[in-house]
């Protein structure tokens, strides 16, 4: 039930930002909205306002903004002249249909920079103890939370993989001196440090400490991690459908699972899997694959260079053909996901 619930809500938050980017972007335009849609099927609650009707489904998955002009009228709603979704400039349908996906990834780009600086990461840019593991020989040397390893047995370590790589150097050798900086103090504390019997290196028995970001520094580093992560997706993306790599696809079952394990780990590890389902959402919704927004996109900008507009006859039959094979597509990777589950 918490991997549902939980699901429900990352899907639904994404659906939903996704779908306010492409209103927005309409409303800005002047193109008629007919209605903004909560959920799909049959109607719940629905609430007429001074320009769009705001809808609730049954089903809480998904939901869609239905923009007049795009051959979704019901009976009793007409087109107001000059403001059909085709009666525009094809750059100004281009920002509307991108502005989708780049609302998800300016929520997770807002998300990742919160998490920065209301969690923060692992530190591994300092030799800032953040832990001392209970029953190490850390602990028994005295070693406390906030002491800073300036060096070991002599040589200077300034990042926690420097540290790290020292230790397990100079650990076979005997005893290991360290020069620790606590507080105003810099104290000299010697250890023996054994062979770990499960991992069968040398343990000292310390964690980093956690790094909080100020507010300006958090969004320009998470700046920096969604460009890197989006160009790792869009990596595995190609690795993925050129074949040269396995790479691991999940679908709508393991979203739930993973989402559910999210919420139970807590607060922060939660909106960390919701800015990473935001950013997966926004840069798979531009590949250029009919259906998607990036097919309409594709389209779009064929349109903008060549001066004139695939026949709406051949296109629409192009995107329900890529509606299909994407239908297939998701039910193939869900298929996989159920059984990858009772496999264990």
């Amino acid at each position: 039930m918490a991997s549902l619930l939980s699901f429900l809500l990352v899907i639904g938050i994404c659906v939903m930002v996704h779908e306010y980017g492409h209103y927005i972007t309409a409303r800005f335009f002047d193109v008629q909205v007919h209605e903004f849609a909560f959920g799909m099927g049959p109607v719940v609650f629905q609430r007429k306002g001074k320009h769009t009707l705001w809808s609730v489904r049954a089903f809480p998955v998904g939901g869609f903004v239905r923009l007049a002009g795009m051959e979704e009228e019901n009976e009793d709603e007409t087109v107001e002249p000059g403001r059909a979704f085709y009666d525009k400039a094809a750059w100004k349908r281009f920002l509307i249909l991108v502005n989708g996906s780049v609302a998800n990834v300016l929520l997770a780009l807002l998300l990742t920079a919160f998490f920065l600086s209301g969690h923060g990461v692992v530190n591994l840019e300092e030799t800032v103890i953040g832990e001392v593991m209970e029953g190490y020989p850390a602990q028994a040397a005295g070693i406390v939370p906030g002491d800073r390893v300036l060096s070991v047995n002599g040589t200077s370590v300034e990042t926690w993989r420097a540290m790290s790589a020292e230790i397990r150097q100079e650990a076979p050798k005997g005893p290991v001196l360290f020069s620790v900086r606590r507080g105003e103090e810099i104290l000299s504390i010697s250890a023996v440090i054994l062979p770990d019997r499960e991992q069968g290196i040398p343990l000292f028995g310390i964690r980093p400490g956690m790094k909080r970001f100020p507010l300006g520094e958090a969004f320009s580093s998470a700046l920096s991690y969604t460009v890197n992560m989006s160009v790792e997706m869009i990596r595995g993306i190609v690795r993925w459908i050129s074949g040269t790599e396995k790479v691991d696809v999940t679908g709508p079952v393991g979203i739930a699972s993973m989402a559910g394990e999210a919420a139970r780990k807590g607060l922060w590890t939660f909106l960390s899997f919701l800015a990473l389902i935001n950013l997966n959402l926004g840069l798979i919704n531009l590949l250029p694959f009919p259906a998607l927004d990036g097919g309409r996109l594709f389209f779009t900008a064929g349109e903008m260079l060549l001066r004139r507009r695939l026949p709406p006859k051949i296109e629409n039959y192009i995107h329900m053909t890529g509606f299909f094979l994407l239908i297939s597509l998701i039910l193939y990777i869900t298929w996989q996901d159920v059984v990858r589950l009772f496999r264990g």
